[in-house]
């Protein structure tokens, strides 16, 4: 997979925005219609290859818009990269399933690490985008955390970061 063809997703998990799980939710469907058009430009531009860490939210959020778009596009690949084994152990058993049916259906599953441990999943993020032009991220702005890291992280490789804005009106009271 060439890199100039290759996109990575980082985002916020469901708890960092105001409706949480609710993916019914108004807001909810703008991040996800937001996502869509993200990736339909990037396909549009001869973007085939993304990349996605497969956790709860933007994630998975991302992953079920490329496959979406793989129906109607069979050049599109998807690879979770996988922080380790145990990303969904503690997740409940509808999330697992999820979980399980999103790796399913990726043409790649890649394992960044053979254990959890607390560095795990900045690695997989940094894996992700040492293999991709392209980043869409679905970013509060804020300074800290994993989006920001894998954000700082893309720009200093001079990557494309393309930011899906996340209003201060949508995120929960801690996270303002």
């Amino acid at each position: 997979m060439s890199i100039e063809t290759s996109c990575a997703f980082t985002g916020h998990r469901p708890t960092h925005f105001r409706f949480g799980f609710d993916e019914t939710h108004p807001d909810c469907i703008r991040i996800k219609s937001a996502l869509n058009v993200e990736i339909a430009h990037m396909i549009d531009a001869g973007v085939t290859n993304f990349y996605a860490g497969a956790a709860l939210g933007v994630d998975q959020w991302a992953m079920e818009a490329v496959l979406e778009h793989r129906r109607t596009n069979p050049a599109v690949r998807l690879t979770a990269a996988v922080p380790c084994p145990e990303q969904a152990k503690r997740w409940t058993y509808e999330q697992q399933k999820r979980y399980r049916r999103l790796l399913e259906q990726c043409d790649k599953v890649e394992i960044v690490s053979d254990h959890h441990w607390q560095g795990c999943m900045a690695v997989r993020n940094q894996w992700m985008v040492n293999r991709a032009a392209h980043l869409i991220a679905v970013y509060d702005g804020s300074q800290t955390g994993g989006t920001a890291q894998t954000i700082n992280y893309a720009r200093r490789l001079e990557r494309n970061v393309i930011v899906i804005p996340v209003p201060a009106d949508i995120r929960p009271d801690s996270a303002r």
